[in-house]
């Protein structure tokens, strides 16, 4: 195996080419870039990944994660399908929609916009004294930016503030370690917009202003 890649937070937001790279395994989520709703998880396997799990010596714990059984029930291999769930079928549809605006626009044009608004993003941070949390841009996701809390802020204050201006301008804390150390900004899909970033770190800005302790 050649490595499964976790791509919930930047698929159709930036470069990623699956059978070129040689990866076995990608999954990931509708709910970030492709701004559809949460529930579904788009999964794919390389031809030496598939192998690998018909030849598995151990039968899958679990039904539901059976990826063999799942395939079947999407008629990935040609064999008459067995039950195995019961799609979420609305879920399945706004999926499709979804995929039609990323069609319209085409996917290596939204890249582009992700990667030109992100610059554009890090432009407009340094203008207003903040920083990255990543300091070399070639290791940052054009999709998800992570900023440093600077010291004597109250970091979460802020949050509740901005979200309280409008759904817009909400931002998200740390995970984990991180916790207090930094604010996430996703400019998924509809969000990578030059206007809505702008907005965004104005206002960000500006309730750092008011809730700094020092």
């Amino acid at each position: 195996m050649n490595g499964i890649v976790f791509q919930v937070a930047s698929l159709g937001g930036a470069e990623f080419r699956m059978d070129e790279w040689g990866v076995d395994c990608v999954y990931s989520a509708t709910q970030k870039v492709l701004n559809a709703p949460p529930g579904l998880a788009p999964i794919s396997f390389s031809e030496k990944a598939m192998q690998k799990i018909k030849n598995r010596k151990t039968r899958v714990p679990s039904f539901y994660f059976d990826a063999l059984e799942l395939g079947n029930y999407w008629g990935c291999d040609g064999q008459p399908i067995r039950y195995h769930h019961t799609a979420p079928i609305s879920s399945v549809y706004a999926l499709r929609s979804a995929l039609a605006v990323v069609a319209k626009e085409g996917v290596d044009e939204g890249v582009r916009r992700h990667a030109e608004n992100a610059k554009f993003l890090y432009e407009k941070l340094k203008e207003a004294g903040l920083e990255c949390f990543v300091e070399q841009e070639k290791w940052r996701l054009p999709c998800l930016t992570t900023v440093k809390v600077p010291p004597g802020v109250d970091w979460k204050g802020v949050m509740e503030e901005m979200m309280r201006q409008g759904t817009e301008a909400g931002i998200a804390g740390g995970l984990g370690p991180t916790v207090g150390k930094l604010w996430r900004i996703g400019t998924f899909g509809g969000n990578s917009d030059k206007t809505k970033i702008e907005k965004v770190i104005k206002l960000l800005a500006d309730t750092i202003k008011r809730k700094s302790n020092i």
